[in-house]
Parts: C-alpha cells; structure tokens; sequence
C-alpha cells in the first residue's frame, strides 16, 4: 500500500530511477524509505541486556508454568521452527493438544480459538523502528491493534488472556500472582530472578517477569536478509528480476503502509479482509472500524498463514486481495469498499505483476536466527507444552 504522490524510486549502485505521479497526493518517497535493519537491538532504560536476563527469558518462554492449568507456553504458539509462530489460521491455546496443523482441542472443551493469526516474535525487537527518526523500545507497538507498547508490556498480555494462556481456572486479574507464586516455589526460578536482577527484594515479581521474557526476545532476530545487504550497498545480493519486483512493489503502492526497515507503518488500516471461521463473531478490531496494524514482511516464507485472520494460505492470494480491492470488490461482506483505506484501493497491483513482487519479498527471508530450545525448564514440566 503506497502513499500516494510523486513517487521516487532510487537503485542504488547505479540502478535506473523512474518517476510516478498521482494527482491525489503530493508526498515523495525514495528506496531509502525502507531500508535495512540496524545490525545492533536498542533496549530499554529501565531494562539493558545481561546473559542471565536472556537465559532465564528463554526458560520461561518454554515453559508451560506460566498458563493457568500449566499446559501452555509461550513456545506453543510462537516455535523456532515455523519462525517462532505457527502454521495455523488462529491458534489453539489452553486446553490444545498436537503441533502445527495438527493440533486439535481436548474434548471436552468450552475454549475458544485465539482470536486472531499468531504473529512471529522474531525482530518484534525492531518494531515501530522507522528509517528517519528516533527508535523508543520502551514504546514499540505490539499486536494487531496495537493495544500494547514495548516487549515488556506484551509478554504479559496473553497471560492473562482466557483462551491463550489464562484458562478459566483464574480470573484476569488473578492469574499473575498465581503464576509468580508458582515460579517463588521452584528454587531453580528462585536463584535465576536473583542472579538476573540482583538488588530486586523480590526479584520475582510482575515486572521482571515481563522484563526477562523482553529480554530474551530481544535476542530472536533475523537482521541480514539479501534485502538488508542490497540496502547496505552490495548491488550483487539482488537478481534482475528481484530488483524489477522491488521496482514494483513500491510502484504499486505496497511500500505506503510497507515502509521502514520492518516494512510495516505500524498503523491501523481497515481492509476488509475475510474473517476466520474459528470464531462465531466479527472482529472488527479495537475500534470497531475493522483496521488491523499493517503486519511486518520479513521472513513471510515462514510465517504462512497471512492476515490478521489467517485467511491466506499464499503470497499470491494476499496480492489477488489487493488486485481485488483496486477493482472495487471488498472480501468482507462487513465493509464496504466506500470503508476501505484509500491507500489499498488506489493501488495498482496487476496480476502480471504479482511473480516478481513475490520474487523480491522472498530477498526479506533470513534464516539465521537463534533456534535453541532448552532440554528441560525448572518447572519439570514438558517444554514448549502440551504440543505431542
């Protein structure tokens, strides 16, 4: 989705420059708008890196202790093998069984579907970063509807939240003392606390709690992809054909919403995309307008499904949906094409397009990227959950 206006597009190393004109806006926006992901994380003030902090992060990311009926983690819906999210329209939390597209309800059960697509944690370190402009990790927007700032406010969320972590076993309000009183049991955690905020009387508590699961994701990120060389000056890292896509993708329009480093504004647009059949109601998003934060494109080779909802099995049909919506046809009977951000429907995706603009998003794939699993977590219980 691109912002309309005298559109600028620089190659760098040489590579043409075309001009695009719309008469309805008046904004210029170069190659530079994108551009590569910093090589070093920016941590809070209130919360630097240490080993211990990411160590003992790790444990509790695996670790089911932190749900209500202690069959959870956060690894369950966020696993190094599908880039640390899942191949799953809308995920199955408590009271699940089974890994990937396998994984089913216990019967009998009274959960619901998680509401919407489990986005990849990997480079939520780098979220809300901008190419000009100052990064405030303490402020990076978190989740669809952005209703978190910063990794330490969003990893206590799905706690707290009765089909992803919670259980109807506690209330909302409940549940984190339950789970810090778990954790005060087990020595193990006892001596991790202390040893990662030394000085904390007592170091388990709610905010360090969300500080160490910060920390740790922090460290998951993928930050030299071929896109991320070409950006640093090496020409070579992209092929014709994926230059010509990169050409494309920002004469198209994606580029308006997909700018930055991250490739995401981080803005709420409403769309009108399908809603998942997982759940009876509508989501019509945290302001009821049905706008959902325009999702990072990195690594999309490992994060299928796509959308909010999940509806898109493939890249090619999430261009279709654009072609779509540039014709004049919304795929959400809830809203009108008259509702759609005009930054979707004055797009100009052309299905003989759609290849080369896929060619060159596959050059934002990095797989290299911590995958370390922990052998076992203090707790005792199975790693990453209930997923065999």
């Amino acid at each position: 989705m691109l912002l309309g206006g005298i559109l600028l597009i620089v190659f760098s190393c040489g590579e043409r420059e075309e001009s695009f004109r719309s008469t309805r806006k008046k904004t210029t926006q170069t190659l530079s708008d994108l551009g590569a992901l910093p090589l070093t994380v920016t941590h809070p003030a209130d919360n630097p890196t240490s080993e211990k902090k990411i160590e003992l992060g790790r444990l509790l990311f695996y670790d089911p202790i932190l749900s209500g009926n202690r069959d959870v983690a956060c690894a369950t819906c966020h696993q190094p093998e599908f880039n640390y999210a899942e191949f799953m329209e809308t995920s199955i939390g408590v009271n699940g069984v089974g890994n990937g597209t396998k994984r089913r309800f216990v019967n009998p059960n009274d959960i619901p579907f998680v509401r919407r697509n489990s986005q990849s944690v990997l480079n939520t370190a780098f979220n809300g970063i901008t190419t000009h402009g100052p990064y405030h990790a303490e402020k990076a927007p978190m989740f669809w509807d952005l209703r978190a700032k910063s990794l330490e406010e969003q990893a206590l969320l799905p706690i707290k939240t009765l089909e992803e972590m919670r259980g109807k076993g506690f209330g909302e309000e409940e549940i984190i003392d339950e789970i810090l009183s778990r954790i005060q049991k087990i020595p193990l955690y006892q001596t991790l606390f202390s040893e990662a905020f030394p000085g904390d009387r007592p170091a388990v508590n709610e905010k360090n709690l969300g500080r160490a699961l910060a920390t740790f994701e922090r460290t998951l990120i993928a930050n030299n992809s071929r896109f991320d060389q070409y950006m640093r000056g090496d020409s070579s890292a992209l092929s014709r054909n994926e230059k010509e896509g990169l050409n494309l993708f920002l004469k198209t329009g994606c580029a308006g919403c997909h700018a930055g480093p991250m490739l995401s504004d981080y803005k709420l647009h409403t769309l009108g995309v399908p809603d998942t059949k997982n759940r009876p109601e509508p989501d019509s998003g945290i302001n009821g307008d049905f706008a959902f934060r325009t999702p990072s494109l990195r690594n999309l080779r490992y994060t299928a499904p796509y959308m909010h909802s999940g509806k898109f099995a493939t890249l090619e049909r999430v261009m279709q949906f654009y072609e779509d919506l540039a014709g004049g046809k919304s795929a959400n009977p809830a809203v009108p094409i008259s509702k759609v951000d005009t930054l979707a429907t004055d797009m100009t995706v052309n299905f003989r397009d759609i290849s080369l603009i896929i060619e060159f998003l596959s050059t934002l794939n990095d797989d290299n990227f911590d995958k370390t699993v922990p052998d076992r977590v203090p707790s005792g219980l199975k790693v990453k959950g209930d997923i065999d």
